[in-house]
């Protein structure tokens, strides 16, 4: 069930490979434990996707990329959940991740007026870069864990889902 599921909705693996973003992996690219579906590398590629999605830089597919490799896990999967990150999304996530960082460093929010412009950002940053870093790190780690677990717990479940039903279907012949 999860592996014919995912496979309907990711890209062909053969449109991946000729991806510009993606060419700098070069003949590693290629490799086909990179492409399989199996629990073990998609819960991996949730891992490092949802890790690389809290990273708050321009390169976070390329990162995934590297990490998808490095660890062994399903590239598409490991790219496709950085977007989880987009510009709808990024907001509130990393203000999230801010204010856990504010939280863990036992710092109290600001109360200074903010006004939105490039040198009240600039001026600022001094203060929250702290704070975000550690909200990012940490959500990064929680939510790989989860999504890695979630994954092997889904997919098992569903595998002696499949099982069960194999059995009942055996016993009425």
């Amino acid at each position: 069930m999860p592996k014919k599921f995912i496979k309907k909705y990711l890209p062909d693996p053969e449109t991946l490979k000729k991806h510009k973003n993606l060419q700098f992996l070069g003949k590693k690219l290629h490799e086909p434990n990179l492409w399989l579906l199996n629990r073990r590398s998609v819960a991996l590629a949730f891992a490092v996707g949802l890790f690389c999605a809290w990273i708050p830089t321009p390169g976070q597919m390329a990162i995934a990329a590297i990490a998808a490799f490095y660890f062994r896990a399903n590239l598409p999967i490991s790219v496709a959940l950085v977007w989880l990150t987009n510009p709808l999304t990024m907001p509130p996530m990393f203000y999230f991740a801010y204010l856990v960082g504010l939280k863990l460093l036992a710092q109290p929010f600001p109360d200074t007026d903010f006004e939105f412009s490039v040198d009240s950002l600039l001026s600022g940053l001094s203060d929250i870069w702290q704070p975000f870093l550690l909200g990012c790190l940490i959500l990064a780690i929680i939510s790989a864990i989860i999504g890695y677990f979630s994954i092997q717990g889904i997919w098992r479940y569903s595998i002696s889902k499949q099982w069960l039903l194999r059995k009942k279907r055996h016993k009425k012949r």
